[in-house]
């Protein structure tokens, strides 16, 4: 595994996406443990898609735009859901300080949120072959899928750790939480807006 396939990986796992959004929000109202349990379950999702893609199912995928829009509407309806969610300030969608929450549904929702974008699988498809060296087998292609893995959950959890330190001058003012709580919301609907207009 390269360096430059590392260094990749990490940008593209830097870049503000669902997942980078929902375990910011999960953070912000329910602590680092919480945190840890959103970025465990997107991490658990992007384990999903890879195997999606290995397996050549994303060529299936790609090719039926049927399943295809059938998925992505799905993710859409759900991040607008969150979107809703987070701006009604909805228990453990709350940026304000809540009850914990079971660590199973923060992941399910992490996985559900991260799941249900079907350009993940079409994603690893272009991205990870671009790293192999010609006549590498599967053992390759599952060395280069456990490194985006580890640096997905890395990435995830320093988001997670900024968030948990800031979380307390975040919760003491009303008006950073309001405009917190917009923020995310506005975050959730945009990138269901954006899923919805992307194209096989």
């Amino acid at each position: 595994m390269s360096w430059d396939y590392l260094l990749t990986a990490f940008i593209v796992c830097l870049a503000p996406g669902i997942g980078v959004v929902y375990t910011l929000s999960v953070t912000l109202g329910g602590g680092f443990r919480a945190g840890f349990w959103a970025a465990l379950g997107c991490t658990i999702a992007t384990v999903v898609h890879m195997i999606v893609a290995m397996a050549g199912l994303a060529a299936v995928l790609h090719t039926s735009a049927v399943l295809f829009q059938i998925i992505k509407f799905a993710g859409v309806a759900y991040l607008l859901w969150m979107a809703w969610a987070v701006l009604k300030d909805r228990g453990g969608l709350s940026v304000r300080p809540s009850e914990p929450e079971p660590a199973w549904r923060l992941v399910r929702r992490g996985i559900l949120l991260n799941i249900l974008n079907p350009k993940l699988p079409l994603f690893f498809m272009a991205f990870i072959p671009q790293f192999m060296p010609e006549g590498a087998g599967t053992a390759m292609l599952m060395q280069l899928g456990a490194g985006f893995t580890a640096m997905t959950f890395a990435v995830f959890m320093g988001y997670v750790a900024l968030a948990a330190t800031g979380r307390q001058r975040v919760l003491a003012s009303e008006t950073a939480m309001n405009w917190m709580r917009r923020i995310f919301a506005a975050s959730f609907a945009a990138l269901g807006l954006k899923l919805a207009t992307e194209r096989a």
